[in-house]
């Protein structure tokens, strides 16, 4: 057990997040205890629990999170070309899926169905949607059009980077390139001939 140490309550949830992504992280969904994270911090169950109510309580902590930080993470800049940006965008997605391959697999497979886990994922969604509609024009789409368009690309692209993550059965580059093709695909598809 880690020696026990006084912390005020934002150290002490700051902490316990930390320790709970890193076991996340590092093992399937239900063989995270805990105990287990109680220990590792170095505190009581009791304590742990008044801070988190439940194991799913904590999860989704950790994950709106991490959600946060990415959403943090991802600019757009008008002047740039929109494929290089979104590129950019799923690999820093890809790279976070890998690193925390068991909690992203946790939040889209064993609690699919939790309102609380959909709504983050919702949230950044629409977060990052936005930005990309208010940095980014689409000359010849309605921002109706292409704000359909992303939701539903990221609703595939979701989809695709967690099947990649269950079975790896093609490489990190053909991901980002599918997913970025999809996007392109879909917006030229679409596009006004006018």
């Amino acid at each position: 057990m880690t020696k026990r140490r006084r912390l005020d309550p934002a150290e002490r949830r700051a902490e316990l997040l930390d320790v709970g992504a890193r076991l996340f992280a590092a093992k399937p969904y239900e063989d995270v205890f805990m105990e287990e994270i109680a220990e590792r911090a170095g505190i009581s169950r009791a304590l742990l629990y008044r801070y988190f109510p439940s194991k799913r309580d904590l999860f989704a902590a950790i994950y709106q999170r991490a959600a946060d930080r990415l959403v943090a993470d991802v600019e757009f800049d008008p002047s740039a070309p929109v494929a290089d940006q979104v590129s950019d965008a799923i690999d820093a997605h890809i790279d976070y899926f890998v690193a925390n391959r068991n909690t992203v697999l946790a939040a889209n497979r064993d609690l699919a169905g939790d309102r609380v886990i959909q709504a983050i994922i919702d949230e950044e969604c629409a977060t990052l949607r936005g930005r990309l509609l208010d940095t980014v024009s689409f000359p010849g789409h309605s921002r109706e059009m292409v704000s359909a368009v992303l939701t539903s690309w990221m609703v595939f692209v979701r989809a695709l980077c967690v099947d990649w993550l269950a079975t790896q059965a093609f490489s990190r580059a053909q991901l980002r390139d599918i997913c970025v093709g999809a996007l392109m695909g879909a917006l030229g598809a679409s596009a006004d001939p006018d």
